[in-house]
């Protein structure tokens, strides 16, 4: 079904079906594995514990690389379409890009470092990679009002925007009900001290991981019509 997909809109596809993947296969191997509560823990606890925390590394990685493929395309998209209608700044393109990359950089950091082993350095990805993820779509969603009509329909960018206003506001409480959590583990269970702010945050967190998931679904109808071509020139002397 995929490669039946008219120019590149396999790649936004096969990220949101990729990395839905990686957060339900991780959770179900760690609940199955009683290594989490089944009510809400975080996407982080689903790949702390083996087997699943060799899944959850090597499918989150994937999907950031997915996600930095996607992210420049888009790019390209954009400067393609900005040089006939000259809707954005070419450095706003480029801002929304790094901003995109560095929280692929925090995913990577995230699989790579699990939450009990090095939990600073996991904590600071997942900091980068949810904070720079809600600016990236927040910008795309500006992007898309600028372009519209004429490469964007209004109703696009009204989810669009919606999906930006929904992460942002569901990042907020994530970050402030996590920093009242005075200890680190994965074994929740209701009643314990502590246990409130994890769930309502790990609520959050979902909400915002899916908010991604969301907003790259959007993109597909874009990326059929933008295909990529590789010139090359022969010179002889």
């Amino acid at each position: 079904m995929l490669c039946c997909m008219p120019g590149v809109a396999f790649v936004p596809a096969l990220l949101v079906s990729w990395s839905s993947a990686a957060f339900i296969i991780s959770y179900v191997m760690a609940v199955l594995a009683g290594h989490v509560e089944p009510l809400v823990p975080y996407i982080s606890d689903t790949g702390t514990k083996p087997p699943e925390s060799g899944v959850f590394g090597f499918m989150i990685n994937i999907s950031a690389l997915l996600a930095a493929i996607t992210m420049y395309i888009r790019y390209l998209l954009i400067e393609k379409q900005n040089e006939s209608s000259h809707f954005v700044r070419s450095s706003c393109n480029i801002f929304t890009l790094c901003m995109g990359l560095m929280g692929c950089t925090g995913m990577g950091i995230v699989a790579t470092f699990q939450e009990l082993a090095v939990p600073s350095v996991h904590d600071i990805g997942a900091l980068v990679a949810f904070g720079s993820g809600v600016v990236y779509i927040t910008f795309q969603s500006i992007i898309s009002y600028k372009s519209c009509p004429r490469w964007n329909t209004h109703f696009v960018c009204h989810i669009r925007m919606v999906i930006s206003v929904i992460s942002c506001i569901a990042f907020i409480p994530m970050i402030v009900f996590a920093s009242k959590i005075s200890m680190t583990k994965i074994d929740w269970t209701p009643g314990e001290k502590d246990y409130t702010y994890h769930f309502m945050s790990a609520i959050c967190e979902w909400t915002v991981a899916f908010g991604f998931i969301f907003f790259f679904l959007t993109f597909i109808r874009d990326f059929q019509k933008f295909s990529l071509r590789i010139s090359t020139e022969i010179h002889e002397d």
